[in-house]
């Protein structure tokens, strides 16, 4: 797959939040391509992923996640999920849904490995395993062990009683599974909040769409949501749909230019829709 089609991809996904009638004209102008099917949208789902796991947030993987779909767990085992907690968690079916307890169905490969568990864990318990980190390697290491919404809620009162080690502190909260309560709990100060979204951890799809760049790539991930996230694609696309409106809205011209700019632009989507709008 070239740049080219990822960035026709890229546009072909914010043309889908106008009406029919606009969309088909503006693709018969520009050659952008149509929508999907779930089939297709699989089979490019790996490649995307490839070069996107770098530069993919984590709470974008903790949405697919959610999804609780044993074939994209699959999927995201091998390409995207790397956090030694999540792992675990996905090694051991532990479900990621809200409301969802029964544990998923596991590849034998996944089973197998499973990150190793710590020994400060098997002396010494979950709490205090994690009281007794001096490093942020062991941190991330006992941390790890937290999987169910038991384990939060256990972690969550031993820290109201006495607070946790800065490193476990962070190591915790820079999981995308981290409850946001926990995470307040461990400090609400602009720099502690800067770093969060510096790790990947964020508040929602909405901010993913219009607040990380450059826009192609965001976009492309955008693209697969239906695939991945279904449940949290309408939040991205609300925050999108207004600004494609207010700026190209059916004028052929700009979202030519759109285009045009999609494979370059270093922005993010909002600055991106508002810079092809400007031109045209």
């Amino acid at each position: 797959m070239s740049d080219t089609s990822t960035a026709e991809r890229a546009a072909g996904f914010l043309l889908g939040l106008t009406d029919e009638e606009t969309a088909a004209r503006v693709r018969a102008r520009t050659g952008l391509p149509g929508p999907e099917d779930g089939a297709e949208t699989r089979l490019r789902l790996r490649h995307t992923l490839t070069w996107a796991r770098a530069g993919l947030p984590a709470s974008v993987t903790l949405w697919a996640l959610e999804e609780d779909d044993p074939e994209l767990n699959a999927v995201l085992w091998q390409y995207a999920v790397t956090d030694p907690g999540l792992r675990r968690a996905l090694a051991r079916g532990v479900p990621f849904g809200p409301g969802r307890t029964e544990p998923l169905p596991v590849d034998r490969a996944m089973a197998a490995e499973e990150p190793e568990i710590p020994e400060s864990f098997l002396r010494l318990g979950l709490v205090g395993a994690l009281r007794a980190v001096d490093s942020l390697g062991r941190a991330r290491s006992a941390a790890s062990m937290v999987l169910t919404e038991e384990d939060w809620w256990t972690v969550t009162v031993a820290d109201d009683e006495q607070p946790l080690p800065g490193y476990a502190r962070w190591a915790l909260s820079v999981r995308p599974d981290c409850p946001p309560e926990l995470r307040e709990q461990f400090g609400s100060h602009p720099k502690f909040t800067y770093r969060l979204r510096q790790a990947g951890v964020l508040d929602g799809p909405a901010e993913y769409a219009t607040a990380h760049g450059p826009a192609v790539r965001v976009l492309e991930v955008l693209s697969l949501g239906h695939v991945m996230f279904p449940a949290r694609m309408h939040a991205a696309e609300d925050a999108l749909r207004p600004l494609v409106h207010e700026h190209l809205g059916d004028r052929e011209e700009a979202w030519a230019i759109l285009a045009q700019l999609m494979g370059t632009f270093h922005g993010t989507a909002p600055e991106l829709i508002a810079t092809a709008g400007a031109i045209a």
